[in-house]
């Protein structure tokens, strides 16, 4: 590990411990309706533990369950029937695991990409705060995810989501997920998915060189994903890196005040070697900086946007219910 990573993580380990700490009285584990411990000093010693004791539809509550630090090495399953489940850690709570897409599974079959996550979020209403989410497989594994996020109206806050190849699947097909203060790492697509999905202040780092997200948009989906102020980063010694490549057609993503660094290739985007996908795919880009922002190089098929009046968070995420993760507004579950 370089000394910039050393870095990078001691300095996100201070941010998530002081967000910790100022919000410990209100969501301290003493606050909380469960406590997992390792050592045995909660309601759970697993995290599954305490997810499987969360009741079936509760609607209307949030079920919050507080990690203490540790690592846990779990694979766990927010189940569709787990409604409104809030994860909160403890500094230095990590939930890992080390499955990959062809790792056999217990018959001889590969696992797949799908079937490698360490954490599958299926509820509506999640919200994980403090938290790190592990793929530990390593670089030579190939496809590898540490997050499956498909239920809709999801939150992440101060966690990390660390990894390779394909770290963080945004799965959910007409899901809204909402990411803040987060710091997602990888190598290849290591954010992918069919999801709309807001970046708000995160910090993104390649681990190597090659590109940053995969979209898999939905035809006629408005949004697919939005970086706003992001920082654009890399481990020493990357330099070729591209801001996204189109997993399907209509791919979309697009970056809003983002600072990149050199890593980023001038042309910025790839159409994944079809050139049919620069006339479906969206791309765009709006007053990025840094050295890896090069606007007058950029693919020809990608914007350069001179306003942002079609991107004003709120609306993005409202959906038809108006959700606003940025108010805490939550509809009521039906």
């Amino acid at each position: 590990m370089t000394s910039s990573t050393t870095f990078l993580r001691k300095a996100a380990a201070v941010v998530f411990f002081l967000a910790f700490l100022l919000k410990a009285a209100a969501q301290g584990a003493d606050s909380c309706d469960f406590v997992v411990a390792q050592d045995g000093t909660g309601n759970f010693t697993t995290v599954q533990e305490a997810v499987n004791a969360v009741p079936d539809f509760r609607k209307n509550h949030k079920t919050r369950i507080f990690i203490k630090r540790g690592v846990y090495k779990e694979k766990i399953i927010i189940a569709a029937c787990k409604l409104g489940v809030t994860l909160i850690g403890e500094e230095g709570a990590v939930i890992t695991n080390d499955d990959y897409a062809s790792k056999p599974n217990r018959f001889g079959e590969t696992m797949s990409t799908s079937g490698s996550a360490t954490i599958y979020i299926y509820g509506p209403d999640f919200t994980a705060e403090n938290i790190v989410f592990e793929n530990s497989a390593g670089p030579s594994a190939g496809q590898a995810v540490a997050c499956f996020v498909a239920g809709d109206r999801a939150i992440f806050r101060n966690c990390e989501f660390s990894g390779h190849q394909d770290t963080l699947y945004t799965y959910g097909i007409g899901t809204r997920q909402y990411y803040e203060n987060c710091y997602i790492e990888g190598t290849v697509d290591f954010i992918f998915g069919k999801a709309l999905a807001v970046f708000n202040r995160c910090t993104i780092r390649s681990l190597d060189d090659g590109y940053v997200t995969a979209p898999a948009t939905p035809e006629g989906q408005k949004y697919g994903y939005v970086f706003y102020d992001c920082r654009i980063l890399a481990e020493n010694g990357v330099e070729k890196v591209f801001l996204s490549r189109p997993w399907r057609p209509f791919a979309k993503a697009v970056f809003i005040r983002c600072r990149m660094e050199d890593h980023i290739l001038p042309e910025g985007w790839n159409n994944w070697g079809n050139k049919d996908n620069e006339q479906t795919a969206y791309y765009a880009e709006f007053k990025s900086t840094g050295p890896g922002a090069n606007p007058l190089r950029r693919a020809s098929w990608s914007h350069q946007l001179d306003n942002i009046d079609d991107y004003d968070m709120e609306t993005v995420l409202a959906g038809d219910d108006g959700w606003n993760p940025l108010t805490g507004f939550t509809p009521r579950t039906p």
